[in-house]
């Protein structure tokens, strides 16, 4: 079962390829982030990273939690605006936002905007010269931390397309310079992310450490006075029994505590703290329901063809992902057969897990992948014209649609 629904109701009522999301397991993880990451000394924030899984459902759910939230497209910003969430809430990210996406921001009344380089900030600062209301910035700094995971989900090498290095400090004071002297552009802090799937929580601590350095540097030798710094995300998450990811509780205190360490060398200076955990909210509530096809026996490997694959998770494909699955309704079943699951794309690439151990699969058993929550829907493509598959929230025994299957119609709906 998933949320308390039979597995193979799921898929009946649904059909396959089906992501289905634990709803209680969702609001879980919100309450425990909620508590966990409090402070007596700074005004906390947890914003959802939109890009892990955004729909109109997740982020009405986010706001009822008095989440903030993260967008890095118009396209996200136009979603959050349909699910009625409150703009105020939200921080802008990207490393290059066009003129139509801060024009649009402008309009919906953004609160804030993660600055990522010196251009952005000039264009920031002709953005806002007439508007109604100022809009709060942040400027995405690179602290140079190396995480150890892989090298496309690193944010913060040397070489990172993100944010401005510490290597290049005269670039970063003429930034903060411009944003400080943009009529309606408030300058509150700087932001930075090392990382995604980061297991040792010494990384985050380090992080810290270097963000309230930096910050001091500012005051003392630019009399520059920020308040807010938020550290990013990048908390990681179970995919399979070789990880073993921080418990929130855990890292939320070690972050908070480190933080509280540096802020007493800076008489509290820094009055905000924030954080980004997308992907450890949603990516373990999250399951992929798949109908087995074919078996297929070559001299090394026996294939377990599924009916979805690399066009509703990219992951394995784009970055070596690993996964864990099992066959709903023979999970007592002693799994005596190494798979390799595969899906129906015309790419060799196409593979889901590369070896598992499964009880004997039949066409028409359903195969249920774990922890796709995140970046599963939110990377889906029309490669071979497959169709989207539906998003069902699942909780007590009851279950809602939130993202329809789509169409022939709606696929070919922009063709001429």
């Amino acid at each position: 079962m998933i949320g308390g629904v039979p597995i193979s109701q799921l898929a009946q009522q649904y059909g396959t390829p089906l992501y289905v999301y634990d709803e209680q397991y969702l609001r879980d993880m919100l309450g425990t982030y909620q508590r966990e990451f409090r402070s007596a000394e700074f005004e906390t924030g947890v914003l959802y990273a939109s890009k892990a899984f955004s729909c109109k459902a997740i982020i009405r759910l986010i706001e009822e939690y008095g989440f903030c939230l993260d967008v890095v497209s118009d396209g996200e910003l136009v979603t959050a605006m349909q699910a009625g969430y409150d703009c105020k809430n939200i921080f802008f990210h990207g490393n290059n936002k066009t003129m139509n996406e801060l024009n649009l921001a402008k309009q919906a009344g953004v609160g804030t905007i993660v600055v990522d380089n010196r251009m952005e900030a000039e264009l920031i600062r002709t953005v806002y010269a007439d508007a109604a209301e100022p809009v709060h910035t942040l400027l995405r700094v690179n602290p140079g931390i190396e995480a150890h995971t892989h090298q496309y989900i690193v944010t913060a090498h040397v070489d990172s397309k993100f944010g401005i290095s510490f290597l290049n400090e005269e670039e970063l004071i003429e930034t903060i310079r411009i944003l400080q002297s943009g009529n309606n552009v408030i300058f509150d802090g700087i932001h930075a992310h090392i990382g995604s799937q980061i297991f040792d929580g010494q990384a985050f601590a380090e992080e810290i450490r270097k963000l309230f350095a930096f910050a001091a540097h500012l005051k003392e030798d630019y009399d520059i006075t920020i308040h807010t710094i938020d550290i990013g995300g990048g908390f990681a998450v179970r995919y399979t029994d070789a990880d073993s990811p921080i418990p929130i509780g855990e890292v939320c205190r070690m972050i908070l505590n480190t933080a509280s360490e540096e802020n007493r060398k800076l008489n509290g200076q820094i009055k905000r703290l924030l954080i980004e955990p997308g992907r450890s909210i949603v990516a373990e509530a999250g399951y992929t329901i798949y109908t087995v096809g074919g078996i297929k026996k070559t001299p090394n490997k026996t294939y377990l063809f599924v009916d979805g694959g690399m066009s509703d998770n990219i992951r394995p494909a784009l970055y070596q992902a690993e996964y864990d699955a099992f066959l709903a309704g023979k999970e007592n079943e002693p799994a005596e057969t190494e798979y390799t699951v595969a899906g129906k794309c015309c790419e060799s690439g196409d593979i889901l897990i590369q070896k598992i151990r499964l009880p004997k699969a039949e066409p028409g058993d359903l195969l249920v992948m774990k922890t796709t929550g995140a970046y599963g829907y939110s990377m889906a493509s029309h490669y071979n014209k497959l169709l989207l598959p539906a998003v069902v929230f699942a909780k007590a025994g009851t279950s809602r649609t939130v993202i329809r299957r789509e169409t022939y119609e709606h696929m070919l709906s922009l063709e001429e």
